[in-house]
């Protein structure tokens, strides 16, 4: 089958330190040309892929030290060498939310657009609601609540290369981790209050946006003095497996509808549990008492650390095997993919027919 796979701009393909949406991009590519598909990403020249890459832009916005950059005009110049090429393909996947919609509409039953992010903004729904005819995949079925009369034809969990992390049977630094963004919704303050409880080091692995200074400086940096409170900055990808494996447990006590939560099975690659709260998709991506335990408060969150050690690592790393390794991630795009072209071949042999 011949795949297009068009990534957002911001970060490289996989990202060079923090980023989801770009690394599930990489991990689906590259599963899906293992699995013997002529796979070709649209993407940064940075990209570091199997797949046939379209370089089509010099090097992701993020990291470009250029001060002044658009990344509007950069996503608009990718469409227009996706337009030229698509007949190229018999599907493409989109991954940039829905910037796509008024170029490809007489394409839209070759397309599958998969939603990375929150949906519950004000004016999402009128938008997906004119441009009602793309197939959309959610990856997570938490994701749907806010639009759930969508064009849905899927929920496919994310998946990554399993065998990228080390198993670690035992959690040999004996901390807590936290990974992701210094941010509200992501709750580090929270992090620090249970792992200082519990009496168990934090070690904390994150970036701060511009847009998250101000709060991290008033809410955050105060608490980073605490005894046994360490932080780390922004990882990556060489650094990240030993900082998840030799933890005695990941800590997401997230506060927003977590569409997915990448770390949460980064984590059980390596055998760390995850302690989660009951928000977004946890509940959906852990199995209580398997790979970690679900909580709705700092007290549960303490006795769950406590308690964590009783969890075996191997069910652990056998779970994520199982549910969440790319090559099952591409095998259930694939199974979309190939629905979308059959639908699209009856409905040209309906026209030739007519």
């Amino acid at each position: 089958m011949r795949i297009a796979q068009v990534a957002p701009l911001q970060e490289a393909v996989p990202p060079r330190l923090y980023g989801g949406t770009e690394r599930i991009v990489a991990h689906l590519a590259d599963a899906l040309v293992e699995l013997g598909h002529r796979v070709t990403l649209f993407a940064s020249a940075d990209a570091r892929t199997q797949a046939e890459l379209v370089p089509v832009r010099d090097q992701a916005i993020r990291l470009d030290p250029y001060p002044l950059k658009s990344d509007v005009a950069a996503h608009l110049l990718m469409l227009a060498e996706l337009r030229e090429r698509a007949r190229q393909f018999d599907i493409i996947h989109f991954h940039i939310d829905l910037l796509h919609f008024p170029f490809f509409e007489h394409l839209a039953e070759r397309t599958v657009t998969t939603l990375h992010g929150r949906l519950d903004f004000k004016d999402l729904p009128d938008a997906y609601r004119r441009w009602d005819s793309y197939p959309l995949v959610s990856i997570s079925d938490r994701q749907r609540e806010p639009m759930p009369d969508a064009n849905w034809i899927g929920t496919v969990h994310h998946g990554i290369p399993v065998s990228q992390f080390p198993f670690s049977p035992q959690a040999r630094g004996g901390y807590l981790a936290f990974l992701g963004r210094i941010s509200p919704e992501k709750r580090p303050d929270r992090a620090i209050r249970i792992a200082r409880r519990a009496g168990v080091p934090l070690k904390i692995a994150a970036k701060v946006d511009r847009v998250d200074a101000a709060w991290h400086e008033e809410v955050v940096a105060p608490l980073l003095d605490a005894p046994g409170v360490e932080y780390i900055g922004e990882i990556d990808d060489a650094m990240k497996a030993a900082f998840l494996g030799d933890a005695k447990a990941l800590l997401f006590p997230i506060d927003w509808p977590e569409p997915f939560g990448l770390v949460m099975i980064e984590a059980m690659a390596c055998g760390t549990p995850v302690i989660g709260w009951d928000c977004g998709s946890v509940p959906e991506i852990l199995e209580e008492g398997v790979t970690g335990m679900i909580v709705r408060s700092e007290d549960e969150a303490v006795e769950a650390v406590h308690r964590i050690g009783d969890l075996d690592r191997r069910q652990v790393r056998s779970a994520c095997e199982l549910r969440y390794s790319s090559i099952a991630m591409a095998r259930r795009y694939l199974e979309l993919y190939r629905m979308r072209c059959d639908l699209h071949r009856s409905s040209d042999d309906i026209l030739r027919t007519a």
